[in-house]
């Protein structure tokens, strides 16, 4: 038995939203202020049992606009009213040998299937007397407000609002129910079908109770304030203790469990006996110089020195954890404290971790078949490899000896920000939040990367998951992505951002070098994921034909094999292939070798074509992640002045454009380094453009080298090509957008809290 997935509907940012677990371990993602904490609370406050967990503020900010239409509408429809509610949809698989184990929540005898699903709410007891004693408790506050004397000024009395009563009255006004779901009322998406409306759990047990008899769930906070001994200052012990403190705990909670160990207790015996004699011997003179004063008299008791060796208090007054270099005698033994919090902090997860699933096991004939944890943040002061090490051991952790495959499962769900912890997953156990911003408020949309491209044969699953392995997966926690040619763009996209678009700096980027060859197997990745994205590429005109024209004395590195899609009238025929050397944007009938022009954006071929595209062309909306969009960016005509001439040009690759752009800086003999000065000097543009594609092209040109140069050169002696520039001005524009409704959601927020303006 396990948690299937589970629903939350108007829960702080998630509104509504559906959250899909793996049987063993799932990986929760995003940007900050996504959601993923709220997503764990959520399950844990609700499984609590405990009403008072829960405050107004937990509502969604839809909800409190609702509740506002509520308070202004007839008092004669409160009885109709329907008052929000949070709800938390939970479905659970189960199979043949647990399901006795489920019987609780069976919709009926004639329940067929293997998902079994219990809705818990925080709703109204009675939604028209709720608004009625609101009604009434504000006409009373009214009336004695009116009857103050006027020096009481602007003074509005409580409740002043449903939201201000609620606020503090939902408690009171509020129940947690407990219904029974029947998989047969919901759709492929465990939506309900309209009207449905599930019966209340009824029996001796509260649904509370049930609940709690099939699942357990623990967290293991982000939060965890180890001591570093370089932090022992006045005012600093408050928050953290050392890792000695934390095990005795286990210790402790686990000592009730080994009563009958025998062997732990014989030795406790024979050092308390010895320490009796050892405090009887130094004690001694100051017990008979008492006697000296009268005391013990006849009546009194004597005094006696004894040890109080009490196994639960060991660990935390006579015993330290020490850490040992070396072997034997010369080992050298260090206090706790002398250690990294990452190694503590790895020791400290395994031990709370263990600690956890042996409390679930004591619970023995009362404990739930499930055990549910929440680890958040696993990467705190862990270095790469020791994340790595965690998250693949974690599970192993968990395996009890005997119950592999028996009726009692952990379940285990991570929330990270560590690119390092996807690396080890891949991405079948991640789940992607994602802000989103709908009718001006704050949202989240939760989605499943076991879902991207799945079955047998995945187009790109394979190969994206193994080239982000292989570079870096901090695009799952990025408010933008950019996805560039090559190395060259990548080193120096940071620079080309400081100097044409500084805003983006403060924005979470995520800059990936894909190519122009491999670019549109991240175009389904990205729709699914719905990013901000911008592709900032090479033109890579080329000359086709359509067979080779390479012989043995040409230079096989000029020659490059372009593929295009087939006519949908050739559909039948076999792939067309075309092949085709590098020529300069101007050459007549010039086409792209770039499949990522050619499949994914502006879905042109030829070099005139891709030159008269518009910037609407270039740009398309990601449907269903509004107003998230993509825009594709590659070199265009620009004017280049030299020798006293003035021509448009347009370069094949960065290099060039950048040489034609930076004309007078990249032919100057003290930049020869950069790489781009001709041997010959230029008479006119189109020598010039000439020139710069053969020195690109040639074998002897360093493009890293090309980069590192220009990079340790002056910024302010260089431009940006005019493409790249365009590309990070419109994406500064989208993310600020971004930011905008999220601060006009925030403000809606705000506004429906107390009805009051905000600026």
């Amino acid at each position: 038995m396990y948690l299937h997935s589970y629903r939350l509907k108007n829960y702080r940012r998630l509104r509504d939203v559906r959250v899909e677990l793996a049987p063993d371990i799932s990986i929760f993602v995003g940007a900050n202020n996504s959601g993923k904490t709220s997503a764990t609370q959520a399950i844990i406050m609700f499984l609590s049992g405990a009403k008072d967990r829960f405050s107004l503020f937990d509502f969604s900010s839809n909800t409190w606009r609702e509740l506002n239409v509520l308070e202004e509408g007839n008092p004669a429809e409160d009885t109709n009213a329907v008052i929000p509610a949070i709800s938390l949809d939970l479905w659970f698989e189960v199979t043949e040998s647990d399901l006795y184990l489920a019987i609780p929540i069976l919709p009926s005898t004639a329940w067929a299937g293997n998902m079994v699903g219990v809705r818990v709410e925080l709703a109204a007891k009675n939604g028209g007397e709720l608004l009625q004693r609101y009604r009434q408790q504000k006409q009373t506050a009214l009336a004695h407000a009116a009857a103050l004397p006027e020096s009481s000024g602007n003074y509005v009395p409580w409740p002043k609002s449903l939201t201000d009563y609620l606020e503090k009255e939902l408690h009171s006004e509020f129940e947690l129910r407990y219904s029974v779901l029947d998989r047969a009322q919901f759709n492929d998406e465990l939506v309900a079908n309209e009207g449905y409306e599930p019966a209340l759990i009824a029996g001796e047990l509260s649904g509370a109770a049930v609940l709690k008899s099939l699942v357990r769930v623990d967290c293991l906070n982000a939060q965890r304030h180890l001591a570093d001994p370089s932090s022992r200052t006045e005012g600093s012990a408050g928050r953290s203790e050392d890792l000695s403190r934390r095990l005795s705990r286990f210790y402790q909670r686990n000592l009730e469990q080994r009563e009958e160990d025998h062997s732990a207790l014989a030795a406790l015996f024979a050092s308390e006996v010895g320490l009796n004699q050892h405090l009887m011997d130094v004690f001694a003179p100051t017990l008979e110089r008492i006697a000296t004063l009268g005391y013990p008299g006849l009546n009194n008791p004597r005094l006696e020195i004894k040890s109080a060796l009490n196994p639960a208090s060991v660990m935390s007054q006579d015993a330290r954890i020490h850490y040992i270099l070396g072997d034997g005698d010369d080992a050298t033994r260090l206090p706790d404290t002398y250690n990294g919090l990452g190694f503590k902090n790895l020791i400290y997860m395994v031990v709370e971790i263990l600690d956890l699933q042996a409390k679930w096991v004591a619970e023995e004939e009362k404990r739930p078949p499930l055990h549910l944890i929440f680890i958040e943040e696993p990467e705190a002061h862990l270095h790469a490899q020791l994340q790595q090490v965690f998250v693949r051991n974690v599970l192993s952790l968990l395996s009890l000896p005997g119950e592999i495959e028996g009726a009692f499962a952990s379940q285990v769900v991570v929330t990270t920000h560590s690119p390092h912890v996807l690396y080890e997953r891949g991405f079948a156990p991640i789940r992607y939040f994602r802000r989103h911003v709908v009718d001006q408020e704050q949202t989240t949309q939760v989605l499943n990367l076991s879902a991207f491209q799945p079955g047998d044969a995945p187009k790109d699953r394979d190969f994206l998951q193994r080239y982000l392995k292989l570079t870096h997966c901090d695009l799952f926690f990025a408010d933008a992505a950019i996805l560039v040619e090559g190395n060259v763009e990548r080193l120096l996209m940071p620079l080309m951002i400081e100097k044409e678009a500084t805003g983006l700096r403060s924005a979470a980027l995520s800059i990936l070098e894909v190519g122009g060859a491999f670019g549109h197997r991240f175009k389904e990745l990205i729709e699914f994921l719905g990013i901000t994205t911008l592709i900032v590429t090479d033109i890579d005109s080329v000359t086709a034909a359509a067979d080779p024209t390479v012989t043995e004395e040409d230079d096989s590195e000029d020659e490059e094999e372009i593929e295009f899609e087939v006519p949908a009238d050739q559909a039948a025929d076999p792939a067309v292939k075309r092949y085709g050397k590098a020529c300069l944007p101007s050459t007549a009938g010039a086409e792209t070798s770039n499949q990522t022009l050619i499949q994914w954006l502006p879905k042109r071929r030829t070099i005139a074509e891709l030159l008269a595209a518009t910037a609407d062309e270039k740009t398309a909306d990601l449907i269903g992640s509004e107003p998230s969009k993509v825009m594709v960016t590659y070199q265009t005509a620009t004017d280049v002045t030299w020798g006293g001439q003035t021509t448009s040009f347009c370069g094949r690759t960065l290099e060039e454009a950048f040489g034609l752009e930076n004309a007078a800086w990249c032919q100057a003999a003290e930049q020869k380094p950069v790489g781009l000065k001709l041997r010959k000097a230029a008479v006119d543009p189109m020598a010039l453009a000439l020139g710069l594609h053969k020195r690109v092209g040639g074998k002897g040109f360093d493009k890293t080298k090309f980069a590192l140069q220009v990079l340790a050169a002056n910024k302010d002696a260089w431009v940006s090509p005019g493409y790249i520039r365009a590309g990070l001005l419109w994406l500064a524009e989208q993310v600020d957008l971004e930011v905008e409704q999220e601060a006009d959601a925030i403000v809606e927020a705000a506004e429906a809290v107390d009805g009051a303006p905000h600026e």
